[in-house]
């Protein structure tokens, strides 16, 4: 199964969650059992020799793809979540979206300094959660070695924000 075959899965959604938003639908992938082992195998195969130890993914659709892509790659997973979800003490990270402003969390205990992190999404669009998770990790004191996702919005400049980071994307748009 080609990349493209795997985009073909991806349904597009035009003026969604606002006009101008044309938004990338991965539950049609996810429905797909062999698209969506490829997409994840193909995506770990990218992040092999990052030397990561734990994957970091944020709510929600970075649980989806993160939690699959750390079995894959037989890492633990780590949660960021949005602000007042998770249980014990938490650092907050603020940033802001395409279309809104808002807030995660982390558990301080999650991250150990030197622990090397792959920060995982389903799709780079502006940077701006992936940012929020990165200052978060490496607050804690752990070291980005990545940052991975299903698609990217090329033209959203996601990746120039992130550049002293190796950004890996499996499926590329053009805004």
């Amino acid at each position: 199964m080609s990349m493209e075959d795997l985009k073909a899965k991806i349904r597009v959604i035009p003026d969604f969650p606002k006009p101008g938003i044309s938004f990338k639908d991965i539950t049609t992938l996810l429905a797909d059992g062999p698209a969506w082992a490829k997409a994840i195998d193909a995506l770990a195969q990218q992040c092999a020799g990052l030397g990561a130890d734990v994957v970091v993914g944020p709510e929600a659709r970075g649980f989806i793809v993160g939690a699959a892509l750390a079995y894959r790659l037989s890492l633990g997973f780590v949660p960021v979540r949005k602000a007042g979800k998770l249980p014990a003490e938490c650092l907050r990270g603020d940033y802001q979206l395409e279309y809104g402003k808002d807030s995660l969390e982390i558990h301080k205990d999650a991250i150990r300094p030197g622990l090397k992190v792959l920060v995982v999404d389903d799709l780079l669009a502006t940077g701006g959660t992936i940012e929020a998770s990165i200052k978060m990790v490496e607050k804690l004191g752990g070291e980005v070695v990545g940052v991975a996702f299903l698609i990217e919005l090329t033209e959203l400049g996601g990746r120039k924000r992130l550049g002293k980071y190796q950004v890996k994307s499996l499926i590329e748009y053009p805004f």
